[in-house]
């Protein structure tokens, strides 16, 4: 059974560690994010689209002015369906999909104080959101081949979880856990606090017996410890290269590996060397630059 939580969230049902990184998207969470981001840019009512007659039609043109990887076609829908007056949405792009500077990803036709009191909110989820996906292929492209999956963290903007991890997903990377809710990730305070690696495990196994558990160690002496307490993945946290290719022969293959820590672009080809099954990087979703979109009012 799904249990209760946070002002009423309903946790997901129990994951183990084959299924631990995947999530799917939520269109309930696609309608709150717009819900949100409308009523923080519309308020009560656009008052500079107020000036065009309501009867007035429009064409608009949505295009990107660099390469990169598009993301967002959810959220745009989303925003012209809450918003009064008709438009349709003319998609030339999907997301996931590799885009080139110049090139028309959308047209938008209908009411045109509509399109302009919805381009904001439409051109900041695409910016964000293919801003995050162009990162996330950047950071995949690196590691094909080698056998090394990049992960995300939880080091999201506040209230796009679910939108940024979708889009890592769309840019080829994959997610870590979606919050405290849904995997154990016991660190070193959980492990001063329940007195033990070991200890901490095995409360885990008590509390939740089919959820996935993970330990943060930050030396080979914890990782045989973790290794002993039965974890399902872990993580290697500030480990060098040396210490992390003793870890693999250690570990042998008994579990997964995913080293974490300042852990930028240009160590990626030197941590898959070592073997480790996943690297976890805050940078997809912390340190991304919008990808530059514009939208255009046709004559």
């Amino acid at each position: 059974m799904a249990s209760r939580s946070r002002a009423g969230y309903a946790a997901p049902p129990l994951r183990r560690v084959s299924d631990m990184f995947e999530h799917p998207l939520s269109a309930a969470a696609v309608r709150a994010d717009v819900a949100a981001a409308l009523a923080e840019d519309v308020g009560d009512g656009d008052v500079t689209a107020g000036l065009i007659a309501a009867n007035t039609l429009g064409t608009a043109d949505v295009v990107t002015r660099e390469d990169g990887v598009f993301c967002g076609r959810p959220w745009v829908d989303a925003v012209f369906a809450e918003l009064e007056g008709n438009v349709e949405i003319a998609w030339q792009v999907s997301d996931g999909q590799r885009i080139r500077a110049g090139e028309l990803l959308l047209t938008l036709s209908g009411s045109a104080r509509t399109i302009l009191t919805g381009e904001r909110t439409a051109l900041n989820f695409m910016q964000l959101l293919s801003g995050t996906a162009t990162q996330a292929r950047a950071y995949a492209d690196l590691v094909a081949g080698t056998g090394l999956t990049v992960l995300d963290t939880r080091k999201t903007l506040p209230g796009l979880r679910e939108a940024q991890k979708y889009a890592v997903l769309c840019g080829g990377c994959r997610n870590h856990r979606m919050g405290l809710f849904d995997a154990f990730l016991i660190k070193e305070n959980h492990i001063a606090a329940a007195g033990s690696i070991a200890d901490a495990v095995a409360a885990a196994r008590n509390q939740a017996p089919g959820r996935s558990v993970e330990v943060e160690v930050e030396n080979l002496d914890e990782l045989d410890q973790a290794l002993a307490a039965g974890a399902d993945v872990i993580m290697l946290d500030e480990f060098d290269l040396e210490a992390l290719r003793k870890a693999v022969a250690r570990v042998a293959g008994r579990v997964p590996l995913e080293a974490s820590g300042s852990i930028d672009a240009d160590r990626l080809g030197e941590i898959a060397a070592t073997g480790v099954d996943y690297v976890s990087v805050g940078a997809l979703t912390k340190h991304v630059r919008a990808l530059d979109l514009s939208l255009r009012m046709r004559n």
